[in-house]
């Protein structure tokens, strides 16, 4: 295998010209990573930051090319939100037809039908019998804080429980619930109050399902009086507090704890719902029905829509205007996520995801053993919703956050695109698009099982 990813002819993209001659047209100049880098630092705000120093082109599927035509396997999909793949032919036709009638007109203005079918549809999706109704935001932040927001207008409350390693969002309500400081919360305190934590189940810190229901009591008992609780929100499987799906038994305890409390429990599936798990959302595989559930990431094939499905008497609790957002249901956004979720239906990606997941199971444990004895320490998650933990040693397990991020840049180079997570930086997990192929699958695969002897390697 090349150490460098081999180069292809880019593709000649065609560029509307300028209206007014104020910005430089770029169009037909030769781009570089380099130079492209160069800009970005005299340009964008240092906060926000990129995983790979290299800038996309052009994406097919599971496949990207960058400004220099290197093409690379897409294991990261955008952040879990291409799971019907980059350019989804029908979410692409989809959104196009819309474009013909409008972009955006402001659903709390003049309202279309796209927003409504969407609803419609999210509605038969989620789990339980009970009526639903559906909110439609931009983002998953929106759609945590207006979860938020409905449930303490249905409750009358204003606490709210999160769970140590849960990830909700970037806003200053969100980032009270986000249970990890760095990057997310250094330096941008105070946060909002009536936010308290409990402890998740964790293996690797000797917490058990009854440690963390206990500890939830001792919360109850000891600052978050349970009549001023509205909610309580949890992942199914933690995101960026590294692919840890929540116990079964966990989940329904908490559906127990909140039914006798009065307590809304909120399912956040943003990165773990539309098929990444097996099901539509990865809380079915507890067999619990949360009261809300917040979705974005993967529903509409990498165009930005985010929203609360939820049992309709609580999601009714916000008066008139108390709900909404200037884009929330943009109708070409609304168009690509029918045409998603249609495609995930007609394509049977939901069983793809759990094949999927046997499959990176076994080789990662093959590679594991072949490649780095004793240093994957675990290999954990629901469907192809999975992350490989790397530890120093199997007797210590301590975290190795340096070898997980030589790992990724040596998988970078040689053409394949990881992403890190876990409280303590040192899991890869996989976002890989449901729509692969199993030969990109088996390339991304050899791809890493390289890189992961390069970073041996190198650490030695």
């Amino acid at each position: 295998m090349s150490p460098t990813p081999k180069k292809k002819q880019a593709k000649t993209v065609a560029k509307r010209k300028p209206v007014m001659a104020i910005v430089p047209n770029t169009a037909d100049v030769e781009q570089t990573n380099a130079a492209l880098i160069a800009r970005r630092e005299a340009a964008v705000a240092r906060g926000v930051a990129s995983a790979a120093p290299v800038f996309a082109k052009h994406a097919e599927n599971a496949e990207l090319w960058d400004v220099e035509g290197n093409r690379y396997v897409d294991f990261a999909g955008g952040i879990a939100v291409l799971n019907t793949g980059h350019r989804h032919p029908k979410v692409i036709a989809a959104a196009k037809a819309q474009e013909d009638h409008y972009t955006h007109t402001s659903f709390q203005v003049v309202p279309y039908e796209p927003y409504i079918a969407l609803a419609e549809k999210l509605n038969a999706l989620a789990p339980g019998a009970e009526p639903k109704k559906t909110l439609l935001v931009t983002t998953g932040a929106e759609a945590v804080e207006n979860a938020v927001k409905i449930a303490r207008a249905a409750t009358g409350r204003p606490g709210v429980i999160a769970f140590t390693g849960g990830y909700h969002g970037r806003t200053l309500l969100t980032l009270g619930m986000t249970g990890k400081i760095s990057p997310y919360k250094k330096d941008v305190g105070p946060f909002p109050s009536d936010i308290f934590r409990a402890p998740f189940p964790s293996v690797r810190d000797g917490i058990t399902v009854q440690d963390a229901l206990t500890g939830l009591q001792n919360l109850f008992l000891t600052d978050a009086q349970p009549e001023r609780i509205a909610a309580i929100i949890i992942e199914p499987v933690l995101g960026e507090g590294g692919y840890t799906p929540v116990p079964f038994e966990m989940m329904q305890a908490l559906r127990e704890i909140c039914d006798t409390h009065g307590i809304v429990l909120i399912a956040d599936e943003i990165q773990a719902g539309f098929g990444r798990t097996g099901t539509w959302f990865a809380v079915e595989h507890s067999g619990v029905v949360p009261d809300l559930i917040t979705v974005a990431k993967s529903m509409a094939g990498g165009y930005p829509i985010a929203g609360v499905i939820g049992k309709a008497d609580i999601m009714d609790a916000v008066i008139p205007g108390g709900l909404g957002g200037t884009y929330g249901g943009n109708p070409v956004a609304c168009a690509a996520a029918l045409a998603a979720i249609e495609a995930i239906e007609e394509e049977g990606l939901l069983a793809r995801s759990t094949a999927l997941g046997e499959t990176f199971t076994t080789r990662f444990a093959e590679i594991g053993a072949r490649v780095a004895p004793y240093r994957m320490w675990d290999i954990r998650g629901l469907g192809a919703m999975l992350a490989v933990e790397f530890v120093t040693d199997f007797d210590t397990a301590t975290p190795d956050a340096a070898l997980t991020k030589s790992v990724v840049a040596h998988a970078l180079k040689r053409g394949l695109i990881l992403l890190a997570c876990g409280m303590h930086g040192n899991a890869l997990r996989i976002m890989v698009p449901l729509t692969a192929s199993d030969e990109i699958i088996e390339e991304g695969l050899a791809i890493f099982e390289a890189a992961l002897a390069d970073a041996i390697a190198e650490s030695h």
